[in-house]
């Protein structure tokens, strides 16, 4: 596989994966800021869970409201997908000659990586999804950039990276947890020989990577969401007119569990479940099935007569 294929072909199953679970991903941001006692908007627990959650947007806000916040969520999978996945093959591709002598601590090492670095780029359009998911149809900002010039403009660029620790945080466990542990599935059902076809293997490999993302990965989930929801105006002078309800992530563990308990920690693990388990699945069978497609892309200054031919 040619040196830019994961990148593409990583960008491409992660946009078709956001698409194919954002009603879910919505459903999981409204269950994680419910309840915040010292948060006024979000003090009340409207949703008494997933399919309560889900009926309840449905009948007040429109199907349409399942989507709030799909385009910066396809943005963010643009970038964010295309990054993580072409710096982990690629750390991998130094690290290692050949795929045999892969370790899976290692692999999880340049999942780490991979998912902090691409995590970080793409902050801003997370914070945007987050904000038009919370709100749904009261959001106000009609597009993308609007809202992207909005946060920059009342709350400055800082705005647009609020949540980031916990947010590279969590992608860092996220592909550190998935990445790695889809290789090992597949390379071990591989190697036991079992009478499965290749994409059950995958099918199998994949869903076991989503559940191990979502165990690892709530708490931190919970946090980001949180950070990246609270707003903080400022004047024109650059001054804040009210203080954030978290000053940061360790404060706002801090007074999550003690206002809310540990449970509030894992509020949303049903459909961070249901998030992650069909988006790994989705995105790692439309990743396999992009690989098989044999694409040869000649480089700028090749002469036809460079190119080669492929005969019958």
């Amino acid at each position: 596989m040619s040196d830019w294929q994961p990148f593409v072909y990583g960008g491409i199953a992660s946009v078709v994966a956001e698409f194919s679970t954002f009603p879910i991903d919505t459903t999981k941001t409204r269950l994680q800021i419910q309840g915040q006692v010292i948060d006024v908007r979000n003090h009340q627990l409207k949703y008494k869970g997933f399919n309560h959650a889900v009926t309840t947007i449905v009948k007040e806000e429109g199907f349409v409201a399942l989507y709030s916040g799909l385009g910066p969520a396809l943005l963010r999978q643009a970038t964010y997908g295309t990054i993580k996945l072409g710096v982990y093959h690629s750390l991998k591709k130094l690290i290692y000659k050949d795929e045999t002598e892969e370790k899976l601590l290692t692999n999880v090492g340049c999942g780490i990586i991979a998912g902090m670095s691409s995590s970080m780029i793409a902050n801003p359009t997370d914070v945007i999804k987050i904000r038009m998911q919370a709100r749904g149809g009261a959001f106000t900002n009609p597009g993308i950039w609007e809202s992207f010039f909005d946060i920059a403009r009342q709350e400055g660029m800082r705005g647009l990276w609020r949540g980031m620790g916990p947010n590279a945080s969590r992608a860092a466990l996220v592909v550190g947890a998935e990445f790695p542990a889809y290789d090992f599935c597949k390379k071990s059902l591989h190697e036991a020989q079992l009478p499965f076809s290749n994409t059950f293997i995958h099918l199998l490999s994949s869903f076991s990577a989503g559940v191990l993302g979502a165990l690892a990965t709530n708490p931190v989930d919970v946090i980001k969401t949180r950070m990246m929801n609270q707003r903080r105006l400022r004047l024109s002078g650059g001054l804040d007119t009210a203080p954030a309800i978290y000053t940061n992530s360790i404060h706002c563990l801090i007074q999550t569990v003690r206002t809310e308990g540990v449970s509030a920690l894992y509020k949303g693990l049903v459909p961070n479940w249901l998030r992650l388990g069909p988006f790994a699945i989705v995105f790692f069978l439309t990743y396999e099935q992009l690989k098989t497609i044999d694409i040869y892309w000649p480089a700028p200054w090749s002469q036809p007569e460079d190119i080669p031919i492929v005969r019958e």
